[in-house]
């Protein structure tokens, strides 16, 4: 078995390959998909048919992540998109007539092993950090995302040159089978404490009614999901548009389009350096404060840009400033879902989380014609900061109380485990037996080991 500094690892070499896969895959397809069509609704739609399964397949990859454990869904999701990926790439390069109804059709299907691989890291960064470490692991695969940006259009920069757009899906299929293949050391774990794999369909549904009763029960998570939707609404407009905006609106060539990802990658990086040292500074809270303030900020800039320079530096800070909210985002759900049933409430959560995905490609096909991609970015970044003004500060207020309602909770419950263990030494030392000294200084440790675990 791998020690535990190699699991951390190929853990985190496992996310970065697949993320970059990912990379080369969204840096390929809307470049083939509009160069085919020249129509910005295209763009969209493919961008709703995209998220619209995932939206169906979070809750049921959230399921399975509680009853697998994390690291053989990962492994397994990760050869599928491969292997749907190595497919549709032959059939662009055999029939490149089905290019666009192929690529549209493929984006569902990894829309919905996407969710999987998603929840699957979900589900191991807790079994991997705990306490203080927590937030900075958390951030370290948030900024993963970003640094992915950096490689993973780096590497499709250099390759389309030798190879092709088309042939950007091959290698992005290998780096899938490798980011699955990262994994295979690491130790397969099986269901938490109570959460037996039942395999029925009814005890599916049950379970799935289950996640929703958890996530609705638990205002400042459910707050939290609301949030991000509006958060993730103005956003995924600027993603849906964004091949087009550059190299339509601005007239930018498609290495600009490359070089826009790598400069966020390399904010990525900078940020796995910068954040530790923000959470010494700032409170989780803050942070997440921060990073709204920022991304609204950057959306403006955006929907006001006139040219690709100003552009490129708003899309930057845009998603910089995403990143800084992320690791609140991460860290504090985490924190108040109880962990047997992680995977259940976080597939609910990111049917809220995610809905804003489809419906920005909607409002893209639909809307851009008439105000265009950028103003309605304005105007969906003035709802959002009327929105986030109000239910920002609930949000981190609901926190604080469930964490400080848990808190209490433990200490009650180790207050209560110490007064047992004390009434048992008394007991045992009144017992005439010689053999109860051995029970006595077993109890007393417990005790001692309760007491230090208090105070701490």
């Amino acid at each position: 078995m791998a020690r535990p500094r190699t699991r951390r690892t190929l853990f985190a070499g496992g996310v970065l390959t697949g993320l970059m896969a990912q990379q080369l895959v969204l840096f390929a397809v809307p470049l083939i998909l509009f160069q085919d069509t020249k129509e910005v609704s295209t763009l969209g739609i493919a961008y709703a048919l995209e998220w619209l399964p995932n939206l169906v397949a979070f809750p049921l990859a959230g399921l399975l992540a509680d009853r697998d454990g994390g690291v053989r869904l990962f492994r397994r999701a990760n050869l599928a998109r491969a292997g749907a990926l190595g497919l549709v790439a032959v059939l662009c390069l055999v029939t490149p007539s089905w290019s666009t109804a192929v690529l549209m059709a493929n984006g569902a299907l990894l829309s919905v092993l996407m969710a999987p691989v998603h929840m699957a890291v979900e589900k191991v960064v807790p079994q991997v950090a705990e306490g203080e470490d927590l937030a900075r692991t958390q951030s370290v695969v948030q900024n993963m995302e970003l640094l992915s940006m950096a490689l993973g259009p780096g590497l499709a920069m250099v390759s389309v040159l030798v190879l092709g757009k088309v042939w950007l899906l091959v290698l992005a299929a290998a780096m899938f089978a490798l980011a699955g293949a990262c994994w295979l050391p690491l130790p397969h774990r099986g269901p938490e404490k109570g959460e037996a794999g039942g395999g029925s369909a009814r005890e599916a549904v049950t379970e799935l009614r289950l996640g929703w009763r958890l996530l609705t029960g638990n205002r400042p998570v459910l707050l939290l999901a609301c949030f991000n939707f509006s958060i993730n609404l103005v956003v995924s407009t600027v993603l849906a548009a964004n091949a087009a905006v550059i190299t339509g609106v601005f007239k930018a060539p498609d290495s600009s389009f490359a070089l826009l990802n790598m400069c966020v990658g390399v904010m990525g990086l900078v940020n796995l350096l910068i954040t530790p040292l923000l959470l010494r500074r700032f409170e989780v809270g803050m942070l997440g404060v921060i990073g709204f303030t920022v991304v609204c900020g950057a959306l403006l800039l955006l929907g006001l840009a006139s040219s690709f320079a100003v552009y490129a530096v708003a899309f930057v800070v845009m998603l910089v400033g995403d990143a800084y909210f992320n690791v609140f985002n991460r860290t504090q759900r985490v924190k108040v879902i109880p962990r047997e049933h992680l995977g259940k409430v976080m597939g609910s959560f990111f049917i809220i989380n995610d809905l804003s995905f489809p419906i920005g490609g909607i409002l893209i096909a639909t809307v851009v014609g008439t105000a265009g991609p950028q103003g309605l970015v304005v105007v969906l970044t003035v709802l959002l900061v009327i929105f986030g003004a109000v239910f920002l500060p609930l949000t981190i207020r609901g926190f604080e109380r469930a964490l400080a309602e848990i808190q209490a909770r433990e200490e009650a419950g180790s207050e209560t485990r110490e007064e047992a263990c004390e009434e048992r030494i008394e007991r045992l030392r009144k017992e005439p037996r010689t053999e109860t000294r051995t029970d006595i200084l077993e109890t007393q440790e417990r005790l001692e080991n309760l007491t230090e675990r208090g105070s701490s």
